[in-house]
Parts: structure tokens; sequence; C-alpha cells
């Protein structure tokens, strides 16, 4: 299938993630939300992978890392053709694939597993240096939480792949500025984050995270032999949706009836 705008991809992700987080009264929309255009530019305009071939060993690879935004990373698959969208309504059933945190075992375009904050940028850095001597190179991107950067995994696989040199890596912080009991510069402050990653040997760039051509420009790269790249993403959580935006009570709230019709409203769809 085509791909699609990168745009309207990014708002259907946030239609969906409304839909079955409030179908399945789950949390995490928040989170979802402000990294829905991070995931549409990746998965229309960025990644060499083929939906109906989701084991091509030329693929480039994503683990998103920050495994509780599950809702968007379903829907941003079936959104893209790897699977139909009907089942999305699947999503947190007890004994259905699409668990609440992302499962790869019947999801085609998953990887691998996450959730347990801190393990992604670990299982990137094996992928990024078992794929860096094929010919074409594949890349990998692992999407990260901004608070899941306290979590000290997080700054060894940086050193390593910074050791490394591996090129074909990619890491994106969705920096929202929250984690689940506050803001991240109340909790545990990381600025200057791009200066960090310098120092370990990548290179480091910041962006909007909502815009798009600003996204493509920085996540679209040849793999080489380059140092690994960092792209900070500068997010706002809730994004889309007039009344979660910057709030932290979305990051476990489901959004009830009034508030899913509400939600929808925002962002041009009916019921």
């Amino acid at each position: 299938m085509p791909r699609a705008d990168s745009t309207e991809l990014a708002r259907r992700i946030r239609v969906q993630v409304l839909r079955m987080t409030h179908r399945a009264r789950a949390s995490h929309v928040g989170s979802c939300l402000s990294c829905s255009d991070i995931l549409a530019v990746l998965y229309a305009a960025v990644l060499h992978v083929e939906p109906k071939n989701p084991k091509n060993p030329d693929r480039d690879r994503v683990i998103v890392s920050k495994g509780h935004a599950a809702a968007a990373v379903y829907a941003a698959l079936a959104e893209s053709g790897f699977f139909p969208t009907n089942r999305l309504e699947n999503f947190a059933v007890d004994g259905e694939a699409f668990a609440g945190h992302v499962t790869h075992h019947d999801v085609p375009g998953v990887e691998v597993s996450t959730g347990s904050l801190g393990h992604g940028l670990a299982l990137g850095c094996g992928m990024a240096l078992a794929l860096r001597g094929g010919e074409p190179v594949s890349r990998t991107y692992v999407l990260v939480s901004d608070g899941e950067l306290n979590e000290g995994s997080t700054w060894e696989s940086v050193l390593f792949a910074g050791h490394q040199n591996l090129g074909n890596l990619c890491a994106i912080v969705d920096f929202n500025g929250f984690q689940s009991l506050g803001r991240v510069s109340e909790v545990i402050g990381l600025k200057p984050l791009a200066e960090k990653f310098k120092s370990f040997g990548w290179t480091a760039v910041e962006v909007d995270g909502h815009d798009h051509q600003a996204l493509k420009r920085c996540l679209a790269f040849d793999g080489g032999t380059s140092p690994p790249r960092a792209v900070i993403a500068h997010t706002v959580k809730g994004k889309g949706v007039t009344f979660m935006e910057d709030k932290l009570e979305w990051h476990y709230r489901s959004p009830n009836d009034a508030e899913l019709h509400a939600a929808l409203r925002d962002l041009g769809e009916g019921e």
C-alpha cells in the first residue's frame, strides 16, 4: 500500500489511541499523544520497511523502549498496513495479543516486547552492532522517554554505542517534560541533554517533536560509519487534544465518554 501523508497518519494514530484507551479503560494517553508525530514520520517518510513483509531481513528496526505508549505503536502499525485496523479493538483485552505495554507476539512490525524501562536502547545497540556489516546497512531506531533517562542502564548503552561508533543507530528522546509522578525537571533534571550525548561520542540535535519536516530531516540518515545519533524531540504530553496538553493527569487516566467526544472533535473526527 502507498505510504500515508505523515500529518494525516499522526491524526489517525491519535484518533485510534483515544478510542482504544477509552474502550479498554487503559492509561498512558498523554504519552501516546506526545510521540504520535514521531511515529507517523518514521512510518510514513523514513523507515525502510515492508508492511506485507515485516520480517524482511533488510528492514530498518524500530524499538519503542517507552513501551507504555503501546496504543500509539499498534495504531501506527495498523494504519501503515501491517495488520487490519479492526484488530485494535483487542487492545488491552485479556488473552489477546495487544497488551497494554508493547508486545511482539502475534503483532507484525513489533521487534521486541518492551515496557520495563531502560532496556530498549541496549537491545537497539545489539541490533545495530549485528546489522552494520550488511549491505544495504539497516538502521535501528530506538524511541525512549525522557523519564527513562533516569535509568543507569540507558547510559551504559549510550557509552557502549559511542565506543562502538554505531553509525546505524538513532536514539529518539520523546522529551515531553513529564514522567509518571511529576515534571522531569523536578524529579531528576536532564539538561544539558544534548551535551551529555555528545560527551559519550554521539552526534545530537534538538528538534520540535511535532514539526514533521524537521523530524524528517533529523531522522533520515545513511547509517554509515558516523557516530550514533541522538534526536532530542521536544514534545507536549497529550498533544493534539486541548484539555490534555501538558497535563500530568493524562499519564494514567483514560477518557470517559464525554471526554472522548470532545477529544475527537479536537482532532476533526466525528462520532
